[in-house]
């Protein structure tokens, strides 16, 4: 039996007969590079999330990009994110001249509120929380610290489309809020595509502006821009999957409960979900002893797992190169060690993930 991480090619194979339909209603539209789909996806997004704006863009990484460039992020400024994320979060803020500020993570592996204030200076112009694995961090916590500095929030919500904290979207929180429809996303393109929400008119103009070089039309240019549109393709790929987010959310949730009944709590730590979240599960993520050792394990019963992330930013070579300085932050140090990610998505059975658990309540009952 094999049981793989992902299985984008079944997915493919369950919508084949319509995605052919879909990209041959596209190109023989001629609308390639913006168009009808682009501003159908917007709509549908801002809908979805209740905001006013939604912006299609190229990536999520782009997302984050012009999100801090139009919240004023520039060369030596700061931005107090967390380490333990996908390289991209960091990334962004580097590229645009200023100095990612990291804090430590709580248990969930999300941004600890406690440890916040303590990281703001004169020079901090944003926070970016990253909602990590499809699970919010804990808003009601950190808004009032940011209200209280006037230092805006902008949302890696890259892995937490359909999310929710207290009922309220994932990206709503924040004054801007920024996905990723990378194929691996719960909501998912076929290449690389983002979106980027918002309810300031101001930024939505702006970023509106940039993501077409900065053509405010064919020959007038304002501002100096990028290219990060979404195609019309990816749009109306995106489209026609959103009608089944809510299906495929349910789907996972529920792989996830089986998780959580099956897997040895006194072996596997999974961080609960409270009350007040509604998690998405784009990623199901837990903390072990013997991570590698447990790894190669399933990986010789057939079973493929992830890792995210097992260096966490700060300690990669490219940020060392830069010469910061960061301390404190043992726990995402420690989690970095532990964590592993056993499957979860949509096409999985009932029987493959019960003998995922087996063999993971096997190997340290075991070994």
């Amino acid at each position: 039996m094999k049981i793989p991480y992902v299985n984008l090619s079944k997915q493919y194979l369950k919508e084949k007969q319509k995605l052919l339909s879909i990209i041959d209603k596209v190109l023989k539209s001629g609308q390639y590079v913006g168009g009808d789909e682009v501003e159908r996806f917007e709509k549908k997004i801002a809908s979805l999330l209740k905001t006013k704006y939604c912006i299609a863009l190229n990536s999520g990484t782009d997302a984050l990009t012009l999100g801090l460039h139009s919240l004023g992020v520039r060369k030596n400024d700061e931005v107090i994110t967390t380490s333990n994320s996908f390289i991209a979060s960091t990334a962004v803020i580097v590229h645009l001249g200023a100095k990612p500020i990291f804090v430590d993570v709580k248990e969930d592996q999300t941004i600890n509120p406690a440890l916040i204030e303590k990281a703001i200076t004169k020079k901090t112009k944003a926070i970016m929380v990253v909602h990590l694995t499809g699970r919010i961090c804990d808003m009601d916590k950190i808004i009032p610290i940011a209200k209280k500095y006037n230092i805006p929030i902008i949302e890696d919500a890259a892995q937490a489309i359909g999310s929710r904290y207290k009922n309220k979207y994932a990206g709503t929180f924040g004054k801007i809020g920024c996905f990723s429809a990378h194929p691996l996303k719960n909501l998912n393109a076929l290449g690389d595509s983002g979106y980027l929400t918002t309810n300031s008119t101001k930024i939505a103009k702006l970023i509106k502006d940039v993501r077409n070089h900065g053509m405010t039309n064919r020959n007038r240019i304002k501002n100096f821009g990028y290219v990060s549109r979404m195609d019309n393709l990816q749009a109306a790929v995106l489209n026609f999957r959103l009608k089944n987010l809510k299906l495929i959310i349910k789907k996972r949730r529920k792989n996830a409960v089986i998780y959580f009944k099956n897997l040895n709590k006194k072996y596997v730590f999974i961080p609960p979900e409270t009350k007040k979240e509604f998690n998405t599960y784009h990623t199901f993520v837990v903390q072990v002893s013997k991570r590698d050792k447990l790894k190669k394990y399933l990986k010789s019963k057939g079973i493929e797992t992830s890792i995210h992330y097992p260096i966490p930013i700060h300690l990669q070579p490219a940020l060392k190169k830069l010469k910061y300085r960061y301390s404190n932050l043992n726990k995402t140090e420690k989690q970095s060690k532990k964590i592993i990610t056993l499957p979860i998505n949509q096409f999985l059975k009932k029987s493959e993930i019960q003998t995922i658990c087996y063999e993971v309540n096997n190997f340290y009952e075991n070994f």
